[in-house]
Formats: structure tokens, sequence, C-alpha cells
């Protein structure tokens, strides 16, 4: 038995193996094994802000999880999930629940078409559900419309030169001459709103989001060219009817995720970007959580050099505190274990035994899980 050990395990899921939630409580498991029941132990689901977030913050939580009938992204209606916390005030929302790209591989994709509406009707159904703070979380969209379909679903109008709605769609923004706010609902006035995001694209240019991410729509060069202009005149029409700074539109990084849908909420709602996994470890009080653990164990699926900016490892490993021994636990680990070090990680340890084919990680991924744990605790509590 080993008393007064605190062990905090905050992984993010085990793509195609283990929720977020199974993989904590498995390196939970394992922690208990090697310690016995006088250590504390905290299981502690994370994600990054992409898919896997509302049912990480819906655990940590003990929320309530709502449907809702929204359009997707080229108009067909579906049934979207979206997050209360368990007090009804806080909101998660994962977008593509209604504007996600995997809901229209179906249809002939509609890059200068598909719009956000979808998550502005879910917006809405939170809000009049109580909802007076939304964390809005926006990967693997199919829209590239700069949010206008997330405002217009709000009370907002988009209108060109002779007063009329400008058609919904990314295509369509270079004819908007002026945008109505008066109608805009006023619960979306009066909420915080955050939006998690794991890229750093600006709105518009070679590293925008109709040039680099487009073309996962659909988008073939001449959609891009129309898609990148009607971006960029949508961030001047913004900037002159609300005030906001056009050039913090057009390349504060951020503003070019999910095509654009940072742009549109920050210029007209005064949403704050944030990296997703800071969002989410704000969300579940993991800084508290990890002020006295003296082992922090983390993992995901792979770990690469991408784990370190921005995704769950990254803000795991900042919220520890100095001292505290940080260890990844992984199906797969692609980095050596001096860049390991580098990073401020104590140790990354693999739950492959030798070769292993995937499959047999993923059928056997949660007692693996558990096994490495057991073992980086035993190792840990000797020293």
């Amino acid at each position: 038995m080993h008393r007064g050990i605190t062990v905090v395990a905050a992984p993010d899921s085990f793509k195609g193996s283990l929720s977020a939630l199974q993989a904590a409580q498995a390196m939970a498991a394992g922690a208990r094994r090697a310690l016995g029941p006088g250590a504390t132990i905290t299981p502690v689901p994370m994600a990054d802000g992409g898919e896997g977030t509302l049912d990480a913050l819906l655990d940590a939580w003990e929320g309530r999880e709502q449907l809702h009938e929204v359009t997707d992204a080229i108009g067909r209606p579906r049934i979207a999930r979206y997050g209360l916390s368990a007090d009804g005030t806080t909101a998660v929302i994962e977008a593509a629940e209604a504007n996600g790209l995997p809901h229209v591989r179906d249809a002939t994709l509609r890059p200068l078409l598909a719009d956000s509406a979808g998550v502005g009707e879910l917006a809405r159904a939170a809000l009049e559900a109580g909802a007076r703070e939304i964390l809005l979380c926006i990967g693997g969209s199919a829209t590239t419309d700069g949010g206008t379909g997330i405002l217009r679903a709000l009370g907002a109008r988009f209108l060109d030169r002779d007063g009329n709605p400008t058609r919904p769609g990314g295509g369509s923004l270079a004819a908007i001459d002026h945008i109505e706010l008066d109608d805009l609902h006023p619960l979306a006035r009066q909420a915080s709103w955050r939006i998690a995001v794991d890229v750093d694209n600006p709105l518009v240019g070679a590293r925008g989001a109709a040039a680099v991410f487009g073309p996962q729509k659909g988008a073939t060069p001449s959609d891009v060219a129309v898609l990148d202009a009607g971006l960029a005149h949508l961030a001047a029409a913004l900037a002159d009817e609300t005030g906001t700074d056009e050039d913090t539109l057009l390349r504060a990084p951020g503003m070019g995720a999910a095509g654009g849908i940072p742009a549109a909420l920050t210029a007209v709602l005064g949403a704050q970007t944030v990296p997703g996994s800071r969002l989410v470890a704000d969300a579940v009080g993991l800084p508290a959580l990890l002020a006295d653990a003296d082992v922090v164990l983390t993992g995901e699926g792979s770990l690469d050099a991408q784990s370190l900016h921005g995704k769950v490892v990254d803000g795991v490993r900042a919220c520890a505190r100095e001292g505290a021994a940080v260890v990844v636990i992984a199906g797969r680990v692609d980095l050596t274990a001096t860049e390991v070090a580098e990073a401020g990680l104590t140790a990354a340890v693999s739950i492959a035994r030798g070769p292993s084919a995937a499959r047999q990680l993923r059928h056997n991924a949660a007692e693996l899980v558990a096994e490495a744990a057991e073992t980086v605790c035993r190792l840990l509590a000797h020293h």
C-alpha cells in the first residue's frame, strides 16, 4: 500500500479502441493495482476540442445529452446532439454534429453551397434550454461560409445591394453588401462564447480556410479562389458592421478554422478562440485536479510531434505542477526518449507487447493500457 500518492489519469480517446472515459478508467485501474487502496486516483477523460469532446465533457460534468433536429451542411434534416452541464448553464456543441463532412459524403459535395446553419440551430436550442455559456468545438466541418450560416440561424441577415438575402454558403459571401443584426437572438448576444480550435490558420491567403481545407470539402482551384475572395469580403463587411479590426479577422491565428467560423462569431458575438485542449482542461477543472498530483498519466492512440502542439498531451503537460511525473501511455510512440524528455515529459510508454498488429492492440486495448499504467506506477512508487 502506498499512502499519500496522488494520481490523475487524463487521457484522450484511443481512436477506434477506447473512449477517453474508458482509457481513463483503464489507467486508474492499473494504477490502483500498483498502489493499492491508500493512493488517491482520479480518472479525468480529456479531449482537444475535436471528435469526442462532447462525450468527454458530459462524462466529466455528469451532464445531460440533448437531441435536436437540425439541417446538415447541404440542408437535409438530421438529429444532432449537444450537451448541457449538470446545472444547465454551459452547453458544449460539436459543430460537426450538424455541419460535419462525414454526414454529407453520401451526396455530391457542394463546397460553394454548404453552410453552417445547423450549428446555429443547435446553439439556439441550447440557449433556449438555459445555457449561458457556449463551448463550440468546430473540427470536421464540410463548410467554408465564415460562420454566416450560424449567425443566420440566430437571426442575422446578410443582404445584397438590392436588400435581398444572399444565398447560403461560401460561394455567395462576395455578394454581401450589408449585415443586419437587429433581429439577432438576444440570448446569443448575452451568452459567453468560446471556440475550440486545433489549427492556427488565418482566414485567407495561402494558409487560409479555403486554400488549405477547401479541397478536402470538394473545392476545385476555381472554387478555392471564389471562397477565399468571399471570406476576405466578409471580413470587411463584418468590420464595417461591428467595428472589429479587419486585419484581426483576416490574419489572427485560428480564424481560418472550420471554414472561417471564428471570424463571424468573433466579430458579432465577441467569441474567444482557445486551443481545444485548454478549453476542455478549463471546463473539467484540470488545473485544480493536477495541483497536488504526484503522478499524471495521459495518452492517446499515437504519440508524435503533433501531440506536443495543442493536443491533449500538450494541454495536460502544461497543467501539471512542477515536480510531478508526467507519463504518456500510447498505442504507438513515434518520439525518441530524448524528444520526450525535451518536451517536458517524464516518459512515454507504448502498450504494445513486442510486434503487435493494430487489430490485436484494439481488441485488448483496455487491459494493455491498464497494464502499462500499473508498470509505470510500480516503477515510480519505488523511486
